[in-house]
């Protein structure tokens, strides 16, 4: 198989289970479109720890992570494999580079995982795994995270940043969430990091929170911007980038997310990724 890309995708709030807006059949096409791959390795803000864990349960069970949403949400079920063997060998990556994991068979899926999985892989038939996110990252030591997951895309794994393009929590509580327009801040801040991404600027993606128009309003606290650098860091060089156009929902949560890099059956001469009318392709290097 072919080395697959990487993804980032801004899972929003829990609701983007039952309410898919404009990303969600977009994944379910970008699941389609991607050779199919072994299993999938996802890290989320919602499983954070002083050193990486990796998940070696069997059958992850689906964890309801959240509260004060509509009550059909608490019904899902993911059912879905995990892959413990895939699991080991990004335990031995980890270590080997020296981020001192360790294994967990206990854990299942957080909303942060199992909700995007909805809609990339709705039938649930690729394993699943998840990889705790470090605590205390800044922007390179995210980046780096990703780089010494890298060489797993070249063993069939699909390695998933689950972020938040956008995650203000007190804007999405104190009332702005319930507004039907746009903020200005949110799609100011989502079209300066796209512009990153599709021009291959891995410096000043890098730089986004520093830099970036709003970036303290678009991420108060930064663990859901660093899975866009996990996913980012982990792409193979110099391969094409695509935005997948998500929107902003709940006036203040941009949705759009991201494929690093692009892969294709073998033998195929196109390899890129053609989902609509909607990609837009350009470098990203380390």
């Amino acid at each position: 198989m072919i080395g697959l890309p990487s993804v980032f995708v801004s899972h929003g709030a829990p609701s983007f289970a039952i309410e898919p807006g404009l990303s969600g059949p977009r994944l379910t096409a970008l699941g389609r479109e991607l050779p199919k791959p072994r299993a999938v390795l996802i890290v989320s803000p919602h499983w954070m720890t002083p050193s990486p864990q990796v998940g070696m349960v069997e059958r992850p069970r689906t964890i309801h992570d959240f509260g004060g949403f509509d009550p059909a949400l608490y019904e899902i079920d993911y059912p879905v494999d995990g892959h413990p063997q895939l699991a080991r060998r990004t335990l031995d990556l980890l270590y080997q580079a020296g981020w001192s994991p360790r294994p967990d068979e206990r854990r299942g899926l957080d909303h942060g995982a199992w909700v995007p999985m909805l809609h990339l892989y709705p039938e649930a038939d690729v394993p699943v795994f998840q990889v705790s996110l470090p605590s205390r990252l800044d922007a390179d030591s995210a980046w780096a995270f990703g780089r010494t997951l890298a060489p797993l895309a070249g063993d069939g794994v699909l390695i998933v940043g689950s972020g938040s393009l956008t995650h203000n929590l007190y804007d999405l509580r104190g009332g702005l969430g319930h507004h039907a327009h746009e903020e200005a801040y949110a799609a100011e801040f989502a079209a300066w990091v796209g512009d990153a991404v599709v021009t291959g600027d891995s410096t000043r993606l890098r730089q986004t929170l520093a830099l970036a128009p709003h970036a303290q309003r678009a991420h108060p606290t930064t663990e859901h911007f660093w899975p866009l650098l996990v996913a980012a860091g982990a792409a193979a060089t110099s391969l094409p980038a695509t935005v997948i156009e998500g929107g902003i929902t709940h006036g203040v949560l941009a949705m759009d997310c991201f494929v690093f890099g692009s892969a294709g059956h073998e033998g195929r001469g196109d390899r890129s990724i053609n989902i609509g009318s909607m990609p837009l392709h350009a470098s990203i290097n380390p």
